[in-house]
């Protein structure tokens, strides 16, 4: 098993990004030296500065630190699993593209989405109650 795969990680992300080493230490506060410590594996980051990282590049901590190949485990999931869904699903395809554009669905959607089934029934009733009244007063 290979006991530097941090270190390899964090040159290929830094390789993917065209730095070098001292530019990619620079918003870390790292040394030239630091960074080839890290990749070499003579030295590794703590953390904090894993977190740090792997945010900034938006990789999960359990690619960078070599536990996963998955990458960035949400992104893979939303690049596969909702667009299979969207394409069995052409009323769920048009809420969802409706979703990503409209900030006041998302704010509903976000007050909702935790909320028990009959709770969301009353919802439900609600809305239908609403719809109902504005039908009456536009005919």
């Amino acid at each position: 098993m290979d006991n530097n795969v941090l270190g390899k990680r964090l040159k290929i992300l830094r390789n993917e990004k065209d730095l070098t080493q001292e530019q990619f230490g620079k918003p870390y506060n790292l040394k030239k030296s630091t960074v080839s410590q890290y990749e070499s594996g003579s030295s590794k980051p703590d953390d904090e500065l894993k977190k740090r990282i792997a945010r900034d590049y938006n990789v999960s901590l359990d690619w960078l630190m070599g536990i996963s190949d998955i990458r960035n485990p949400y992104k893979d999931a939303s690049n596969t699993k909702i667009p299979e869904a969207l394409n069995d699903d052409s009323e769920l395809s048009e809420f969802w593209n409706t979703l990503k554009e409209r900030e006041d669905l998302k704010l509903l959607f976000k007050q909702t989405k935790d909320l028990p089934p009959n709770a969301v029934k009353k919802m439900m009733r609600i809305m239908k109650a609403i719809e109902d009244e504005e039908d009456r007063n536009d005919g």
